[in-house]
């Protein structure tokens, strides 16, 4: 990212840097829609900022994530050094829980926010925080979807996991606030949902003192207008299946399901304290399976964490070959600050060993993901356009979640327009993309 001289810029113009995940989107346009209102111009994640007001949003959950996030501040801090930038602000997870470390080293910031006091910013520039507008956003995401935050915090206790200590305890959203927030964006042109929480099963126990998604999904899909709804970061654990039943029968429920097991084996899954065994596990996703035929599962797993050996990364191995998870993440053991790995285990595991582990499942599933792709050939498919590139246009499937997941390729036979809906005929597979040719009626 280039950084320009102050001279010539614009005042009243702020860019805004998001880091970490769609959670933290989420709330980059909650405040970019605030500094609209009181007359700023804003911009995302620019190539190169223009604006005398520079607000960075940060993720600290891991320590590659935490790394990045004090890189992104170094390097305005200096620009502002070197009066390039007026202002600098950071705000969002790093902030959150090493506010006062990064005061000492990074005195050219000039305020450090958390991940929920950031709306004290508008009033630190002497403005006024909107409260009308509280759930207004200015999407940075393609016109026709949207991030949809659930809830905030959660109450999981796993090993490896610093969020709880940054968010704090699960705080659900109303759902009356919810299905608001919805019916608005969808009177801008939203069609597609991304359902997110730090854990999306828990949603309404903390209000009801029972799980509410399904509810909460009911009420979702009957808003007029919503085409899609896709669900992220489910909790295997205690997970609520009468929520497959409302996948099942809603058509506008996509067939797609982010639930992060981490590991397989029984004695990691412990050391985790996942709360779940290897046994539950298995029985879990045969349910899923069964009650939602044709379901798509992503998952997350860890490789790496203290007293892992050698017998356990085989089971997990085993165990993804023949789950056969349809798209699946994995990432590195790092020891966080705070957290009970830090605390009570060694991290024992050799950085060399780690990077092999990850290599060898990832080596593994990209080779399920390949076959699935190819199963797919010959099939027609509903897939939204996404955007025009110089010899395709892309697209999605349903089960497909914007950034992480493949990719239709569409070669650009005849104009199609990104937002909208076609069916499309999958013709072959490239790695992990589908290429597809529109069939019409």
């Amino acid at each position: 990212m280039s950084i320009p001289y102050l001279e010539g810029m614009r005042k009243n113009k702020v860019d805004i840097v998001t880091l970490g995940c769609s959670k933290n989107l989420v709330d980059s346009e909650l405040l970019m829609r605030q500094f609209a209102a009181n007359g700023y111009s804003v911009a995302h994640d620019p190539e190169s900022p223009r604006g005398d007001i520079v607000v960075i949003n940060t993720c600290g959950f891991i320590e590659s994530a935490k790394e990045e996030s004090i890189r992104m501040i170094l390097e305005f801090g200096e620009a502002k050094k070197n009066k390039q930038i007026r202002k600098l602000f950071v705000m969002g997870c790093l902030s959150e829980r090493y506010q006062k470390d990064l005061q000492k080293l990074i005195p050219e910031v000039d305020k450090f926010y958390g991940k929920f006091n950031w709306k004290e910013l508008l009033s630190d520039l002497g403005k006024t925080y909107r409260r009308e507008l509280a759930s207004e956003r200015l999407l940075t995401t393609p016109a026709h979807y949207a991030y949809l935050k659930i809830a905030e915090g959660c109450n999981r206790t796993c090993s490896f996991c610093s969020i709880p200590l940054i968010t704090g305890k699960y705080q659900s959203k109303p759902p009356d606030e919810i299905v608001a927030e919805v019916r608005s964006l969808v009177k801008q042109g939203v069609k597609e949902f991304q359902l997110i929480a730090q854990d999306l099963t828990y949603y309404g126990k903390d209000i009801y003192k029972k799980f509410g998604l399904s509810e909460l999904l009911e009420r979702i899909s009957d808003v007029e207008g919503v085409e899609w709804i896709r669900l992220h970061y489910a909790y295997p654990a205690l997970f609520p299946t009468d929520v497959l039943a409302v996948m099942r029968e809603r058509d506008n429920i996509c067939k797609y399901l982010d639930i992060a097991l981490q590991h397989s084996s029984d004695a990691m899954l412990k050391r985790m304290r996942r709360n779940i065994s290897q046994k539950e596990t298995r029985e879990l996703l045969q349910t899923i399976r069964r009650e939602v035929p044709g379901i798509y599962l992503r998952t997350t797993m860890m490789v790496g964490h203290p007293g892992e050996t050698e017998t356990d990364f085989t089971d997990l191995l085993d165990f993804v070959k023949e789950m056969r998870f349809e798209r699946l993440g994995a990432f590195i053991y790092s020891a966080e600050e705070g957290t009970y790995s830090c605390k009570h285990y060694k991290d024992d595991v050799k950085p060399e060993i780690k990077n092999q582990r990850m290599d060898r499942l990832m080596t593994v599933q990209e080779q399920i993901a390949q076959e699935i792709g190819e199963s797919k050939i010959g099939q027609t498919l509903k897939v939204i356009i996404d955007r025009e590139e110089p010899d395709f246009y892309i697209g999605r499937t349903e089960y497909d979640s914007p950034e992480v997941d493949p990719e239709v390729l569409i070669e650009k036979k005849q104009p199609l327009t990104p937002g909208r809906f076609y069916r499309v005929k999958i013709i072959g597979t490239q790695l992990l993309d589908w290429f597809g040719s529109i069939e019409y009626n």
